[in-house]
């Protein structure tokens, strides 16, 4: 756990003009450069479930949320364009810190009340994080606003991954951190790359993702996973397992017929 000394460190070396602020994570209330924060909600999961969460896939979670009708079926996930780069990390789960960014305006700087409001969200925010960037620059996918200084960052205050529409660099790098990217792609140079808004909805391949939502990802993609379901998604999920493993075994065994095949397929 980082304390505030660290943090401010962080802030002033970044920040010239960075004077201490009271934060919180997160409150309803909006300020100058674009920082919004929500009332911080109970956390839905315990460190076990959170722990038993990465053992899943992301699909088996999709199926899983399916038996709770709670959204329509194709809501709520990622699709091709947000791949998944680093799969040998495995399952990524955490709540998010949400921002837009834009790094292919030409002569744009940083706001350092931006960066700084964004660092307090990070440190503020409930562990593990996700970071997730809406890119609305001009060109999105040109250049990277994500590389090894970030990450390194982003992880001392609790990050496990990045969600983006943009692109990403320093994968080898990012790799050894561990971090998990979700993202466009590749890019060799970060352009001119700026923080608009802090937690703040944003948009990703049509599905609104908020601060505080629960993200999961692997090497198929990326879904949210509804807060007010979450703690019994496990078990749907395990039981999703278990009905398809039984399913397997018919089908790879010495019982399979089209007769029964069909039976089987329509009397669910």
């Amino acid at each position: 756990m980082n304390s505030q000394p660290e943090i401010e460190n962080v802030l002033k070396t970044r920040c010239s003009n960075y004077k201490p602020v009271s934060t919180g994570f997160p409150y309803q209330q909006s300020n100058s450069f674009g920082c919004q924060r929500r009332t911080l909600m109970p956390l839905p999961l315990s460190d076990d479930q959170l722990a038993a969460l990465r053992e899943l896939d992301t699909p088996t979670i999709c199926n899983a949320i399916e038996r709770f009708n709670v959204r329509g079926r194709v809501e709520g996930f990622l699709g091709i364009d947000i791949r998944c780069l680093l799969p040998e990390l495995g399952s990524m789960v955490g709540y998010t810190v949400t921002a837009t960014v834009d790094s292919t305006t030409p002569g744009a700087k940083q706001n350092e009340a931006t960066w700084r409001a964004w660092v307090e969200a990070m440190a503020a925010a409930p562990k593990p994080i996700v970071l997730v960037f809406q890119d609305v620059g001009p060109q999105p996918r040109k250049s990277a606003h994500f590389g090894e200084m970030m990450a390194t960052l982003s992880k001392r205050l609790g990050v496990v991954g990045l969600v983006t529409n943009g692109g990403v660099r320093d994968i080898l790098e990012v790799k050894r951190l561990g971090l998990h990217y979700f993202a466009a792609g590749l890019a060799p140079s970060h352009g001119s790359p700026r923080l608009l808004e802090i937690n703040i909805p944003v948009t990703l391949d049509g599905v609104r993702i908020e601060p505080g939502d629960l993200l999961h990802g692997d090497i198929n993609g990326v879904t949210t996973i509804p807060l007010a379901i979450a703690a019994q998604v496990i078990e749907a999920a395990q039981q999703v397992r278990r009905d398809e493993a039984e399913w397997l075994t018919y089908l790879t065994g010495p019982e399979f017929s089209l007769e029964g095949y069909f039976k089987r397929r329509f009397s669910h």
